[in-house]
Formats: structure tokens, sequence, C-alpha cells
């Protein structure tokens, strides 16, 4: 009875030392992404911010304004959605802490028990009488040996017992305490959300009184969309140009690199052609195969490196100009009820004088006017950027151009478009390759 007592005991210290070692490392490093998370939430916020303090400065109200308010809304919602994460973490670990409370309070009850089994048990055979009987009853010498040593074991084991209820006890505190922590920090977390919450009520009212404002100037920014669309137009037709030209270069340079003469040819390959000419006596459809041959625009080495360098820097290209505020996005939106346009790029707004950079390297492939502004194609391989409402160009047509570097100046229209196209006059949205 005995042995099988102490059996047991061992079989439960064991279980409890290896519950004790676990960690939650999983759910702590998905907390720790989470902080990281706000803090660049909360960063973009105050970027924002200053961008709007910006704005402010300019009396009447801008759809870049309403774009600004728009976005800072936005990422408002996302810090609230971040917090609630915290809080759905925080009350997960509560709710571990307390079942691994009840879990020790159990397991230390059995501790409790069993000690107290034990100790009775010694105390019910303390004599030396009892102990001399159980070792002098082995039917030999040997097992009077092994009896020896359990004895010793048992005695060591009672005083490990006692060792493991205090480590218990200790651990129970400590999950108990850790709980009393994650109960303050679940109701900081849910101080910080009503506070996130009032001040997104309060930013709602002010998007609220930028758009009534706006609204009350329909016509003024239906006419501005109007010239806006017109200009775009013009500067879509001028892209589409640019492009073609470029293409029909390179289709011209592929031609010409495919007539020119062969030089060194082998005897072998000259009586093959002589051959060949002897056989073939359909001089149309010898013509009718020459012009059947089609040229690819734009695979030449270089052209397929800067193609590939453009297209593995997706979501990492530099901004045109160092500061400024995406007031009119890509694609068809509608601002305000009435006031609808369809982007053809981003329409950054910015201060008049703001230098433009290129995104990417690449080769100057156009600049024109567009109305009072001017405008700078830059070919990337296959691609194209286009950068417009400039003033002060810096660049010339056929100049070759490294990243960041400087085009021109923003027109006194405080305004960049900023367009993304490839060689089939494909539109992208620029703000999914620029740097986030």
């Amino acid at each position: 009875m005995l042995k099988s007592f102490f059996l047991s005991l061992v079989l439960l210290s064991s279980v409890f030392f290896s519950y004790a070692q676990q960690s939650p490392q999983t759910a702590v490093q998905s907390r720790s992404d989470l902080e990281k998370e706000r803090a660049a939430i909360q960063k973009e916020i105050e970027e924002v911010k200053n961008s709007l303090d910006e704005t402010k400065k300019n009396k009447k109200e801008t759809l870049g304004q309403l774009a600004l308010l728009q976005r800072k809304l936005r990422l408002r919602e996302s810090a609230i959605q971040n917090i609630n994460s915290q809080i759905n973490f925080i009350q997960g670990d509560m709710n571990e802490s307390w079942r691994e409370i009840l879990k020790l309070r159990r397991e230390l009850d059995t501790l409790r028990r069993q000690y107290a089994e034990s100790v009775v048990y010694a105390y019910k055979n303390r004599s030396s009488y009892d102990f001399l009987n159980f070792i002098f009853s082995a039917t030999s010498f040997n097992d009077a040996v092994k009896r020896v040593a359990y004895l010793k074991s048992y005695r060591a084991y009672r005083e490990e017992r006692a060792d493991n209820i205090s480590k218990t006890q200790l651990l129970l505190q400590s999950k108990i305490d850790g709980l009393k922590v994650s109960r303050q920090e679940k109701d900081d977390v849910l101080k910080k959300q009503n506070k996130e919450r009032g001040i997104l009520e309060v930013e709602k009212k002010e998007k609220d009184a930028v758009v009534s404002s706006l609204q009350s100037r329909e016509k003024e920014l239906k006419k501005e969309m109007n010239a806006k669309q017109k200009q775009d137009n013009i500067l879509s037709g001028s892209i589409a140009a640019a492009i073609r030209r470029a293409r029909d270069l390179a289709i011209k340079e592929a031609k010409k690199k495919d007539a020119e003469p062969r030089t060194n040819p082998t005897p072998t390959k000259t009586a093959n052609l002589s051959n060949s000419s002897n056989t073939n006596t359909n001089p149309v459809a010898a013509s009718t195969e020459t012009k059947a041959k089609t040229y690819t625009v734009f695979k030449t080495s270089e052209d397929i490196r800067l193609s590939d360098n453009f297209e593995k820097n997706k979501g990492h290209l530099p901004w045109p100009v160092a500061s400024g505020t995406i007031a009119m996005a890509w694609g068809p939106h509608e601002y305000i009820h009435g006031v609808i346009h369809n982007n053809q790029g981003i329409t950054i707004e910015t201060n008049a004088g703001t230098t433009v950079k290129t995104v990417f390297d690449g080769e100057v492939q156009a600049v024109f006017s567009v109305g009072d502004v001017d405008a700078v194609v830059v070919r990337h391989g296959k691609y194209f950027t286009t950068y417009s409402n400039l003033e002060g160009i810096t660049v010339s047509k056929g100049q070759q151009v490294k990243t960041s570097q400087s085009l021109g100046r923003v027109s006194t229209i405080g305004q960049l478009e900023f367009v993304l196209s490839d060689e089939k006059d494909h539109m992208f949205d620029p703000e999914k390759w620029l740097r986030r």
C-alpha cells in the first residue's frame, strides 16, 4: 500500500511540474504585434493631423481636406479595432489564469491531503520497532538492503512533497496577482477605447461640417471637376501618344537590328540557303512570311531589367513629393453628393513650388504642356509614370534619370497629377505602388 501511495504522488508531481513550465508564447507574440500596430496607427494619425492643420490655413474647405478627414476616420476606426483585439487577448489571458488558478487549487488540495496521509502513516509507524520489523522481515539480505533504501527515499520524498506544496502555494499566489494586473490592464484599455470612441464622434462631426460646406459649393465644385476632366482628357491623350511613339520607336529599332546583315556566314549555311532558295520558288509566300513577322516592344535586356525591378518595388516606390495628401484617389469616386469624377491617377495636394521627383530609374519619354502647366513622362522599361501640373521643368526628352531625381516643381495649382500606366495603355492605382 505504501508503494502505491508513493507512486501516485510521483505521478502527480511530474504532471504538476510539466504544467508549471508551460508559457503562452503565441499570445505574447500576438499582443506584441498589436502594440506595434497601434503605435503605427497613432503615428499615421499624427501625420494626418499635421497635414490637416496645413490645409486649415486655407479658409475655404477643399476636397483634399475632406480626403484627410475621411482617412483620419478610417485610421481612428482601425485604432478602436486594435483596442478591441487587445481587450480580447487580455480577456483570454484572464480566462486562462482562472483555469490555472482552479487547477492549482485542486492540485494543492490533493498534495495537502496526500501529504497529510503520509504524515499520519509515518506517525503511526514511528517506533523503531516497526521500522526494524519491516527490515528484518525481509526474505534475504538483498531484500533488506532494498527496504532500507526504500525507507530513506520515502523520507526524502516526504520532504520533497512539503517543498512542492510550498512552491505550489507561491505559484498560485503569483497567478492570482497576475490576474489582478490583467484586470487593471483591461480597465486601462477600456478607458482608452472610450476615449477613442469619443474622439471618433468629434471627428465625424468635423467631417460632416466640411461635407456640408462643400455641398453648399456644389456648383463651384462641379465646375472645377469639369475643368479637371477636360485637363485629364488632354493629359490622357498626350500620355497615349507618348507611349505610342515609344512603341513605334522600339519596333523600328527591332526591325533595324533584324535587318542587319549577319557577319562571317559559314560555307555550310551558305549552301543550305542556296538549296532552300531552289526549293522555294514562290516569292509571294516569302513576302507574306516577312510581313507576318511581329515584334514585341521593350524586350531589350535593359528594358527587361528595368521592368522587373519596377515590379519588384511595388509598394516600395518613393513618393514623387516630400509631403502631400491624396486629395483625389484613383478610379471613380463620389466625393460629395452630385460631385463624381473618375481619376486616371492620383491627385496629390501639396504646396506650390514643391520639388517633384521621379519614383524610379528610367528615361524621359516626353515633356509637353497641358493647358497652362507642363507634364513629364518617364519610361521604366514597359512602365510609364507621368507627373503633371508642373512648372520649371529640369529635364528633357531622352534624358536618363535616377530615382528621386528632380523633374520640376508643383505649379501654383498646388496639386500634382501622378499617373502610372504600361505599354498597353493600362492604368494602375499608383497608391498601391508607392511606399506606405
